[in-house]
Order: structure tokens, then sequence, then C-alpha cells
């Protein structure tokens, strides 16, 4: 018997929202500004999403670009930034942080997962910025919540990381390895095929659901092509 995979839209606003839903998105991950790839977006833009979709919503915790929390004083805004979306009724997020040395930096995600109260999150893709992937999935291993790795497998986007994410997914289960492996950056249709049979089966798609790119907003023909494709996998 097969399992339905997993398709995340990201959605910058409502008009993104109902059409990745109607499209047959499982998912949103909720950004703002895509210039610096993905920022956190307002409690308002959230909730006026939770208003227009009843799917999944995960919400990005990141308030500048690159991949450090910014230091104390940055992580103590990405805890309040969590708290103020809690209380608005967010109840999944997507999150990661590295240290100067490009290892993980437990201590901002340990204190920003602590203001999550056990809600389901993603680490997202500062794996493919970490000096030691396994190293950064065994220090994580036993954070509450976490329960997906967004993931091109390498910084250059899929086509550069395919070994890497089957080799992962043959690790399902290991200390570290038990997060679903949930496939973006620079994904395409193309490379479903490989990863399904892999064993892969969450997929990510930003880019890819706008055929007039950013600027645009999410299609709703474009969401249902990746779902048709995914379906018949």
């Amino acid at each position: 018997m097969s399992t339905r995979a997993v398709l995340e839209v990201i959605a910058l606003g409502v008009e993104d929202a109902v059409a990745a839903q109607a499209g047959g998105a499982d998912r949103l991950e909720l950004v703002t500004d895509m210039s610096a790839d993905g920022l956190t977006p307002s409690a308002e833009t959230f909730a006026g999403i939770r208003a227009a979709v009843d799917i999944d919503l995960r919400v990005m915790l990141r308030l500048s670009d690159g991949f450090s929390a910014g230091g104390s004083a940055g992580v103590d805004r990405l805890v309040r930034v969590a708290r103020e979306l809690r209380a608005a009724g967010a109840d999944q997020f997507v999150l990661g942080f590295l240290g100067a040395d490009g290892g993980v930096d437990l201590d901002a995600v340990e204190r920003v997962v602590a203001e999550l109260g056990g809600c389901r999150w993603t680490f997202h893709r500062a794996i493919d910025r970490a000096v030691d992937r396994d190293a950064l999935r065994k220090q994580l291993a036993d954070l509450p919540g976490l329960d997906n790795y967004l993931t091109a497998g390498s910084a250059a986007g899929v086509d550069d990381g395919l070994a890497t994410l089957c080799a992962e997914a043959q690790r399902g289960g290991e200390p570290g390895y038990e997060p679903t492996i949930l496939v973006g950056g620079g994904l395409r249709l193309e490379h479903v095929p490989g990863l399904r049979d892999a064993g892969i089966n969450a997929f990510h798609i930003g880019g890819a659901a706008r055929p007039q790119g950013w600027a645009g907003p999410v299609s709703v023909e474009a969401v249902g092509e990746w779902r048709r494709v995914l379906d018949e996998g």
C-alpha cells in the first residue's frame, strides 16, 4: 500500500495560501521577505492565513538573513516572537541556527524550542550549511517536537545533494535520523521518482509553485501538477 506523499508549499500571504490548498498542498511554510530567503511573518499575517485555510501551517522563526541566531539579544527577540505567534494560535514552526564554527548553535535552538511547548517543528536548510550533518542530527536528536529536516542534501541544491539525501533516507530509525526528510531547495519534478524510490516521501516547493517568479502568486495549477506527480508515485 503506497503512502501519500506530503507536499509543503511556501506561502507569503492569504492569496498564496488559498491557491496552495486548492492545488493540493498538505502543509504551508509561512514566511516573508524571500530576498532574505524567508523571514518570520507577522502574527497578523499568520492569523489571516489561519482564518483562510484549514491545512497545517509551519511558521518560520528567522529574523535576519543567514543562519546565525544573532547572539543572546537575537535569541531574546526570537523567543518573544515565538511567544507572540503561539498566542496567535501558531502550533508548528520552522527554525535552525548555526554558530560561527559551522556547527549547530545548540543553546539558541534549545532556548527557542523551550518556548514552543512541545509544538512540532522543522529544522530548516541550515543543515545544508553545517560542517557536519551527522553531528548536527545527533546533537538535536532528543529535542521535543523535531519531526522534519528541510534539506536539499547540499548547500548548492538537490542536483548536488541527491546522493546525500538517498544515503540519509537509508538511515531512518538511527539516532538523529528519525525525523522525516523534507526535500526542498532547487527541487524539480524530475527529481521525484528517484527520491520516492529511495523512500523519501515529503517535498517542499517555493519558486516551483510560482510560474511568474517570486513577484507573482502561487499558482493552483502548478501546485496541482506537483500533487498529481506525487500521487502517481
